[in-house]
């Protein structure tokens, strides 16, 4: 018998991606430049110029073995002792290369550390809205997702709400903050509270609550915003990152967690990230891609087209009559959709040839998200589709 749960995942896309596909359909149909696609998280701003320069070096001068060859399974170790180095350089920290293990992305890091934390009965707290795929990881990881619902102006954390979600079977809470897909960033408030209720539990219950920091976004902020460092402000932190977003390196495969020392039992929670990796099958992270990032840790990509891009699309929905999240962070426009069901509203959206992504599937019914991680020149060309959309509502 074949596994029921992978085979349903397999014939059940997720909604961003069927959106994706049906874009590409109607791209074929239409042209190219009459489909206004804000679907995918997919990053369109180079890479930083001494990434391109770093692949080359490499090439010239790197021996093939070593270039293209196996690493140790938790990345090499001075891969590893660049990265701790920037850290504790941004940060303030203190980190090692033994803090640090490797890997394919932040997705990959997540499914590996819940793995490597998973036992019969545990829950997972994750803050609506967020990415969907943490349902998946979080479920085939064999524990429970708990959705908390965010404050509903500030879209921060509703403590009142978490307090009483929180278990004595709540192995870990999931933030990702800047978030996908609000852009909303935890201010240093956001994340004090949530150190004190989580320590408080902690003693409590008699057994630690890992706080997992989801951070792909983490450079991608605007407007002097700074994303307070969760290892700082409480103990039992681990980081899981990834330079799809940093970097513009999304189809390259390459991230990190990070173990700090201080956390409850570190070294055999890091025994046990090694050990997930090992039963999913992650020999090691591609090699050449860790040596790139070696290279160019504390790089980013230019971020003032993202700005860009987030001022013209908010300044101008809102204009029309829209209600929007103003993100802090990320590259996402979060949008009230002006009807009940959001599903609804991208179906009479894409009468327009506009591809929105009903919020449904993020844990939060009644929103849209746009992707703004798109050429200035489309999202010009998509406000007048977005006028008679909003016109179609009554908005102006």
């Amino acid at each position: 018998m074949i596994n029921q749960t992978m085979t349903l995942l397999g014939k059940k896309r997720s909604v961003i991606r069927d959106i994706f596909e049906y874009a590409n359909k109607r791209r074929a149909q239409i042209g190219a430049e009459n489909v206004f696609d804000f679907s995918l998280g997919n990053p369109n701003v180079p890479a930083p110029a001494d990434v391109n320069a770093a692949i080359r070096e490499l090439l010239d001068t790197e021996d093939d073995a070593a270039l293209h060859g196996y690493t140790s399974a938790q990345g090499a170790a001075p891969v590893r002792k660049a990265i701790a180095d920037d850290l504790n350089r941004r940060f303030g920290t203190a980190f090692h290369a033994d803090n640090l293990y490797m890997t394919c992305g932040a997705a990959a890091s997540l499914k590996i550390i819940l793995i490597a934390l998973s036992s019969e009965g545990d829950e997972v707290i994750v803050f609506t809205p967020f990415f969907p795929e943490y349902s998946v990881f979080v479920t085939t990881a064999g524990m429970k997702l708990v959705q908390v619902p965010s404050d509903e102006l500030s879209f921060q954390i509703d403590f009142d709400k978490l307090a009483s979600a929180i278990t004595p079977s709540t192995k870990a809470v999931i933030v990702n903050s800047p978030n996908n897909p609000s852009g909303v960033v935890y201010t240093a408030e956001t994340v004090q509270k949530l150190a004190a209720l989580l320590t408080q539990r902690e003693k409590e219950y008699g057994h630690a609550i890992y706080l997992i920091s989801d951070e792909p976004y983490r450079e991608l902020v605007y407007d002097g915003i700074e994303v307070p460092y969760l290892t700082k402000y409480y103990t039992d932190t681990v980081v899981c990152y990834s330079y799809s977003k940093s970097l513009s390196l999304p189809g390259e495969r390459i991230g990190y967690i990070l173990v700090p020392d201080e956390v409850c039992e570190s070294a055999d929670l890091y025994a046990a990230v090694c050990g997930a990796g090992r039963a999913l099958g992650y020999v090691c992270a591609p090699s050449m891609m860790q040596q790139v990032v070696a290279k160019t840790t504390g790089q980013v990509a230019d971020l003032n087209v993202y700005k860009g891009n987030r001022d013209l699309i908010y300044n101008a929905l809102t204009d029309y009559g829209f209600t929007c999240i103003h993100p802090d962070g990320a590259f996402y426009l979060f949008v009230k959709s002006p009807e009940p069901d959001a599903t609804a509203f991208y179906e009479k959206a894409k009468e327009f040839d506009l591809m929105l992504v009903p919020a449904d599937s993020f844990g939060t019914p009644g929103f849209v998200r746009i992707a703004y991680c798109v050429s200035t020149d489309m999202i010009r060309r998509s406000l007048p589709a977005f006028l008679k959309l909003a016109k179609s509502y009554g908005l102006c």
